[in-house]
């Protein structure tokens, strides 16, 4: 059973208090208001708090990052309106990705079979050329292949294969192409992950 009062938070966040609350200032004032901004200029702000940003990466409006210093995009990305990264654990995507509108990458979750509630974070790794479509739920210490796409409003739960697509809820795993896309068993005995709730 659940005790929340036990709960106590061990999440380092990875720079000191006064920086992470200059971030916040600047996410609202120029991320969270809906302003005309050039997308250069919040890469910009994503580069001068830690993000490792490439060239011609596009952030748009809405965009939430909870810890950029955590964060690292390849060159010609796309982040769509309203996209939430969880940062709480390093996320990574790579070049000529598009992450579309409200999607949400989430780095952390809790162990549910804790009475604790213990926190978990895991980092997530988005390859080369993959889509991340509209609404997707991508959870803690997932995997998603070159070439990959997920599908709108799929919940993806399992590392994805190099070119592959997944759909549903949760993700099922199909060929894209000609391509091999044999599921990865993340089933085994990892007691580091919460179960599949999220």
């Amino acid at each position: 059973m659940i005790d929340l009062r036990t709960y106590k938070s061990k999440l380092d966040r990875g720079v000191p208090r006064w920086k992470e609350g200059l971030w916040l200032t600047a996410q609202f004032l120029f991320f969270a208001l809906p302003y005309p901004l050039p997308s250069a200029f919040r890469v910009w702000i994503l580069r001068r708090f830690g993000a490792k940003i490439g060239c011609k990466v596009v952030i748009r409006s809405g965009v939430r990052v909870s810890f950029p210093w955590r964060l690292t995009v390849g060159d010609y990305s796309w982040i769509g309106e309203d996209v939430s990264i969880l940062s709480l654990d390093h996320v990574t995507i790579g070049a000529n990705c598009c992450v579309s509108q409200r999607a949400f990458l989430c780095t952390g979750s809790h162990r549910f079979d804790r009475s604790g509630f213990d926190l978990v974070t895991k980092p997530i790794r988005i390859h080369d050329g993959v889509w991340v479509a509209a609404q997707v739920f991508v959870a803690p210490g997932i995997e998603i292949g070159a070439n990959s796409m997920c599908i709108a409003g799929s919940v993806v739960l399992d590392d994805v294969p190099a070119g592959c697509i997944v759909q549903g809820n949760p993700a099922v795993i199909r060929s894209r192409r000609d391509a091999s896309c044999s599921s990865v068993d993340r089933n085994s005995e990892d007691t580091s992950l919460p179960p599949r709730g999220v």
